[in-house]
């Protein structure tokens, strides 16, 4: 989840709060924050609310005619004001509620469906009425699935963040979590301790996104990102590593590097490396060292991004019509400074408001062309290397037939205006040259740690455009 979210939940007799976010609630709303009461005053209002206490009296702000409620979101009605929006519904004899945090000023409301934490408690609650519904004819069997619940929402629900609301999944794994940490060193992000031999595990994802247009007055674009997931599984309650990043020589550095919470020190030059400013020699280029104390589960480390001085992969698309048919050229190259082993690598041709390919007539100077079952794309796999000369072509003509309603349709993608979009990955490899030495891997546990690490780059909306045709402006400003 990219944002947080604090959920109080309401399962009888179960309840949890998360203060940190109700700080956070604080903050946002402002002169508007309504603060959560006790629990008893919450579950005494929420129950008035839901008219199942003193369903026969007639309470003004609940019974008027002019508020009726078409949805499951109740404005709670509490001594320090309304409390708003809860999520609340009643499900075999038993009521699920939680309260979502908005990240803004309460008045005036804003719409429901602006406020994301309604769906992620939605998911969340159904996750638990998934996990507690099958035993709810037995008393024995729900009493002790509401025991359990509050320390699997430990896993499911860490810091008020909604991670896993799959609940039954972690219902064999709640006896390894302590509810309360045994040693006061010990961060709330590790919500368990590992037994067994020390190992680490570090992945670094480069994915590049390009916009190649063949033109004299269109500069082409392309973008790398990186993002560095690690699992430690580790022994103690508040284990101390520390990761470096290294670059080859030359290398162009990393940028907007912004790094996970359970970092304990950075240089701070690290974080100010921006790419909205030009290169120059005072750009920190290293080294990258990470000290921190890992989460329990897998987690992002950092992210980055890098000024490359060229894509991978080389392109020019020409698409021209003559008479019904439309002729194509394809010519990809593949750079010399990118290593030519690809796990998969293919062009997708596709062609929008046209009916379906009734004639194709091509030549392919490497690789094999396939054509899809709508009869609408092109796919061109070049598979696991390039040839010796680094350059592959395709050259072809193809006829269409009358459109129906059920062929692709695109409206930005018009007459010549078309593109191909490639897909490839590439492993052991990044583009930055960015790679996780593992020997610098620093633990600071008895025992000699497993260490293994790996890389891989990926395509991320990499076109190629028709350079006969204009390409959308939208497209120019990636």
């Amino acid at each position: 989840w990219e944002k947080m979210h604090s959920f109080k939940m309401i399962l009888f007799p179960c309840h949890r709060r998360y203060p940190t976010v109700e700080i956070r609630a604080e903050a946002f709303n402002g002169s508007t924050h309504v603060a959560v009461p006790s629990d008893s005053a919450f579950l005494k209002a929420l129950l008035l609310e839901l008219r199942l206490i003193d369903d026969h009296i007639f309470v003004e702000h609940r019974d008027t005619c002019t508020r009726i409620n078409h949805s499951s979101v109740y404005s709670v009605r509490t001594e320090g004001g309304d409390l708003w929006p809860v999520l609340a519904f009643q499900k075999s004899g038993l009521i699920y509620a939680c309260l979502p945090l908005v990240e803004e000023s309460l008045e005036p409301q804003p719409p429901l469906l602006t406020v994301t934490g309604l769906s992620q408690g939605l998911a969340l609650l159904l996750g638990i009425v998934e996990y507690i519904s099958p035993s709810r004819k037995n008393e024995a069997e729900m009493s002790t699935k509401i025991g359990q619940l509050r320390n699997l929402l430990i896993q499911a629900c860490p810091l008020g963040t909604p991670l896993n609301t799959n609940i039954r999944s972690l219902n064999n794994s709640f006896d390894d979590i302590q509810e309360i940490p045994t040693d006061e060193n010990q961060p709330a992000w590790r919500s368990n301790t590992y037994k067994g031999k020390p190992q680490v595990n570090i992945c670094i994802t480069e994915k590049v996104k390009c916009m190649q247009y063949d033109k004299r007055d269109v500069v082409d674009t392309w973008q790398v990102y990186g993002a560095v997931n690690c699992k430690c599984d580790i022994e103690g309650s508040a284990p101390n590593v520390t990761i470096g990043l290294n670059l080859p020589t030359n290398a162009p550095p990393l940028q907007d590097i912004v790094v996970h919470h359970c970092v304990t020190s950075v240089d701070p030059a690290m974080l100010t490396s921006t790419s909205a400013e030009p290169l120059d020699d005072s750009v920190f280029n290293g080294p990258y060292k990470f000290p921190f104390i890992p989460p329990s589960d897998s987690f992002n480390l950092c992210y980055y991004t890098s000024q490359v001085p060229v894509p991978p992969i080389l392109g020019c698309y020409q698409l021209t019509e003559e008479g019904s048919q439309l002729k194509i050229t394809v010519n990809l190259k593949l750079h010399e400074s990118i290593k030519n082993s690809f796990e998969y690598c293919e062009a997708r041709i596709p062609f929008f408001n046209r009916g379906p390919i009734t004639q194709l007539e091509y030549k392919v100077s490497y690789g094999q062309l396939d054509l899809s079952r709508e009869k609408s794309l092109l796919i061109w796999i070049l598979g696991q290397k390039f040839p010796k000369s680094l350059e592959v072509s395709l050259t072809g003509t193809v006829s269409f037939g009358t459109a129906d309603k059920g062929h692709p349709t695109d409206y930005v993608c018009t007459g010549n205006t078309a593109y191909v979009k490639l897909y490839f990955r590439i492993p052991d490899f990044t583009l930055t040259g960015c790679y996780a030495d593992q020997h610098s891997v620093q633990i600071f546990v008895p025992g000699k740690p497993k260490i293994t690490a790996s890389r891989e780059l990926i395509s991320s909306d990499y076109y190629i455009w028709n350079s006969k045709a204009p390409a959308p402006m939208v497209y120019k400003t990636l």
